[in-house]
């Protein structure tokens, strides 16, 4: 048995030059982290967020937060997921966040043409007939987007393990202009 992180016969990690010129996307990505860490300089920031903020929203590719929100590194912390629905896990990382961390405010963005408009909840049934075993998570799909954020702000308002659920905000992110739209909870 081996105690290197390379079986003998197993490849060593590709060099920047290799992943540059091609490999898989992730020696690309590897490199391109090579060349950042060779220019990075500590900010010497601490864990909690300058804006004691935390956002929760959709992990899709289209969704740039940082740039969207005007916000700098150490700004909020980040909370992704397919659909940024307010699931058990955002729940444990926002408690985690305002307990811990000091988080006050939550805001909540969805955006237009989410791929969970597309799918259902057979999408688990589909899962378990391929591979045997049913998820234990839900899909959390959803067709009105509107609709799903007004649930996730009451998700986060009713936590029994969150502190601070007066600053609970949702929006819409359309994916065509850039512009959030605030969604109001039902009265």
């Amino acid at each position: 048995m081996s105690t290197s992180a390379h079986s003998p016969g197993e490849p060593s990690a590709p060099t920047a030059d290799q992943a540059r010129t091609g490999g898989t996307v992730t020696d690309r990505l590897v490199a391109a982290n090579i060349r950042y860490a060779a220019e990075f300089d500590d900010p010497g920031m601490d864990a909690k967020p300058v804006l004691r903020v935390a956002v929760v929203a959709c992990m899709d590719a289209r969704l740039d937060l940082h740039d969207a929100l005007g916000l700098s590194l150490g700004d909020c912390h980040t909370i992704r997921n397919a659909g940024g629905v307010v699931t058990d896990d955002v729940i444990r990382s926002l408690t985690i966040s305002q307990r811990a961390l000091g988080t006050r405010s939550v805001i909540l963005i969805h955006h237009t043409n989410c791929g969970l408009e597309s799918i259902t909840e057979e999408f688990r049934h589909e899962l378990e007939v391929e591979v045997g075993q049913r998820p234990v998570w839900a899909v959390e799909a959803y067709k009105d987007a509107d609709q799903d954020v007004r649930q996730s702000m009451q998700r986060v308002r009713t936590s029994p393990f969150l502190l601070h659920t007066d600053d609970v905000r949702g929006f819409v992110f359309d994916v065509t202009n850039g512009l959030l739209r605030e969604i109001l909870p039902v009265s």
